[in-house]
């Protein structure tokens, strides 16, 4: 798996495919890369070259023990950092949940370098009561559980790899992980701010995917629909579940392979127009 540094942190990376139109996929909070193998195999046989990367204190990335190393916006510069590594002026970047919000940070960091985004799952206002109550008590049992969470990744390593569904694969890597740097990366992201102020999203002018699902209070449709109306250059696709994407993606695979083709193709004189649609 390749790698580069970035403020002196190693990075693990995978690309998909070949080609001059990059795509940068980003995983869920404590997931990894892997999450996204299907959907980049699917996106590199359209053409793309596409590019999952392990965030900081994610996959087999770094993972150092100082939560001032976590923040939405330091995962945003990561990804421009992957760019620069690349050698690339300019891709779309996209991911789910945290990859979502990071992939906003990025906008803001270096719009000039984002073609367009694919925001899955963005966590936006709406949703911060629910990300209080859902991960205050794993902050706390990493944390404080440490010896009995240690224990947990001790046994989680015994059940061999690669074997079964790729939801429990990941749910496996997720545990196996000393939960040390899972403690830091959750303090990081709690005491820091959680995606870009709304006035700095309204000045996001690369086109965007968002893709959004009700039945989950972490990842509200209504943050999908806020962004969309923030955003001017927005379209927003309704998912069946937060599983769709990963047990049926045909339909949306479809849906993001369109705006990526529609993304490359050469820009309008004077700016994008709004569009706002739900599928």
């Amino acid at each position: 798996m390749p790698t580069f540094r970035h403020e002196g942190h190693r990075l693990n990376y995978t690309i998909y495919g070949d080609g001059p139109r990059t795509f940068v996929l980003v995983h869920g909070l404590l997931l990894s890369q892997k999450m996204h193998a299907p959907l980049a195999r699917a996106l590199a046989e359209r053409g793309h070259r596409v590019v999952t990367l392990d965030l900081l204190g994610h996959g087999r990335s770094d993972r150092p023990r100082d939560m001032a190393l976590y923040s939405m916006s330091f995962f945003g510069e990561q990804m421009i950092g992957l760019l620069d590594h690349l050698e690339v002026d300019e891709a779309v970047l996209g991911g789910a949940s945290l990859g979502a919000n990071s992939t906003l940070e990025a906008a803001v960091h270096a719009p000039e370098r984002v073609r367009g985004m694919v925001v899955e799952m963005p966590v936006l206002d709406n949703a911060l009561l629910a990300c209080a109550v859902a991960f205050t008590p794993l902050m706390v049992a990493l944390s404080f559980g440490e010896p009995v969470m240690r224990a947990l990744a001790r046994a989680a390593r015994l059940v061999p790899t690669g074997r079964g569904p790729l939801l429990a694969d990941l749910a496996l890597d997720t545990i196996r992980q000393d939960p040390a740097p899972s403690a830091a990366v959750l303090h990081g992201l709690f005491f820091g701010r959680t995606a870009p102020h709304r006035t700095l999203r309204r000045r996001i002018t690369a086109p965007a995917l968002v893709i959004g699902h009700h039945r989950d209070p972490v990842h509200p449709f209504s943050d999908s629909g806020a962004l969309v109306n923030e955003l001017p250059n927005a379209r927003l696709i309704e998912a069946s579940s937060i599983l769709e994407l990963r047990l049926t993606p045909e339909r949306l695979t479809t849906e993001i392979g369109d705006f990526l083709d529609q993304c490359w193709k050469p820009r309008r004189r004077g700016g994008a127009s709004r569009s706002r649609k739900v599928a």
